[in-house]
């Protein structure tokens, strides 16, 4: 974190009290790493065609788009005006810098380019490294709504419309078993299995099922079974357990370690299997149009081919 710059964005929303603050890097980055703006820019440049392109034209590119909306925008500060002109008055050592100015200028308390010369701006930030006190929070309601009715539509019509099907979808008993995600408290999506001293104990990715669902099935606790589904299937250890109702079983979101191209060293050698091998992402919301990720129907059974490991198999840390 010392070798990043920092604006607080998300806990802003979260704050009693308007402030701001900006800190740049305390050490610099070591010789050949990227900072992490500019990885997410070459990330971007690849997955629209553009690898190989210069980062900064990721930076540019939002500049650009904003500051093409801003004059756009009939209560905006800078209505009406030239964005490549506003473009020049942008400050800052990297693309990053000049798009936090850029925000801050167009955000309530910046300068607005110049309407508002007591105003936010980014050297005016870089002047307080303690952050600005922009006293206490200010009502916006119904500012921000972009809504016809001009207010916080708690039931939106096309929501109302689809409650008919919603009752009928809930009144069902769906046929077999459907699969539902779950997370555990040492085990943050992927990451926390590349931590040795988080990943000793049980094997946490099992799949949970109900006593009454095992007996009918003959799974076995411990015992490997197959689990599948629309997209594919898997084969992970069960854990026959009262805590989920019959009908249902689960597996851990975030596994997969053994995927080719995987470079998680230490959770590569207690794999799990990846659960978005069973979807093939035809099941959809009809309302929104989300790809549906629980309830998903799957078929389980014991596995008759190599055993999976073990649900009471100890893991231990590397050394």
């Amino acid at each position: 974190p010392s070798q990043s710059p920092h604006h607080d964005f998300a806990f802003n929303t979260l704050a009693v009290r308007n402030q701001v603050r900006y800190t740049r890097p305390a050490v610099p980055l070591e010789p050949g790493r990227m900072a992490e703006t500019e990885i997410l820019a070459r990330l971007i440049l690849a997955v629209t065609g553009m690898h190989g392109a210069d980062p900064a034209a990721v930076d540019q590119m939002v500049v650009d788009q904003t500051l093409g909306k801003a004059v756009e925008e009939p209560h905006s500060p800078v209505h009406g005006r030239d964005p490549r002109e506003l473009a020049t008055q942008l400050t800052g050592d990297t693309g990053p810098e000049r798009r936090l100015d850029m925000m801050l200028r167009l955000g309530p308390y910046g300068d607005g380019f110049g309407v508002r010369p007591d105003g936010l701006n980014l050297q005016k930030l870089l002047a307080h490294p303690h952050g600005i006190d922009l006293g206490p929070l200010r009502p916006r309601l119904p500012q921000p709504l972009k809504t016809r009715s001009g207010k916080v539509e708690l039931l939106p019509q096309p929501i109302a419309d689809d409650l008919p099907r919603l009752k009928r979808a809930l009144a069902e008993r769906p046929e077999g078993l459907v699969l539902v995600g779950r997370r555990h408290l040492r085990s943050n999506n992927s990451w926390m299995h590349n931590v040795p001293a988080l990943t000793g104990g049980s094997n946490r990715c099992t799949l949970h099922i109900h006593p009454e669902d095992a007996e009918r099935l003959g799974v076995e606790d411990g015992a490997a079974v197959r689990v599948k589904g629309a997209g594919g299937e898997v084969t992970a250890p069960a854990e026959v357990t009262d805590a989920i109702r019959r009908g249902v079983v689960s597996l851990p979101h975030g596994w997969g370690h053994n995927r080719p191209g995987t470079r998680l060293s230490h959770a590569s050698t207690d794999p799990g299997v990846n659960v978005n091998q069973l979807l093939d992402g035809r099941l959809l919301d009809p309302l929104s149009g989300n790809a549906v990720l629980n309830g998903v129907p799957v078929e389980v059974a014991p596995e008759t081919g190599p055993e999976a490991p073990s649900v009471t198999e100890k893991h231990t840390a590397l050394t």
